[in-house]
């Protein structure tokens, strides 16, 4: 299984984390997905696209770069 980390901007509490998690779990191809406000990153386990991942987060209101 492939991992993958982005760089996630504007998350800045639990909650913010838990809608980046959902928004990356939605993805097809994402077995799992945590988000660290601490670390502005994201790490996502699975095979999904990137570009993908970027959009999903975008979507969910977050900056994202993979």
């Amino acid at each position: 299984t492939m991992s993958t980390t982005l760089t996630v901007e504007g998350m800045s509490c639990e909650h913010c984390e838990q809608t980046v998690q959902e928004a990356l779990e939605g993805v097809p191809g994402v077995q799992a997905a945590e988000a660290d406000r601490e670390s502005a990153q994201a790490t996502v386990n699975g095979d999904a696209d990137v570009d993908a991942l970027v959009a999903a987060v975008e979507d969910a209101g977050y900056e994202a770069t993979g």
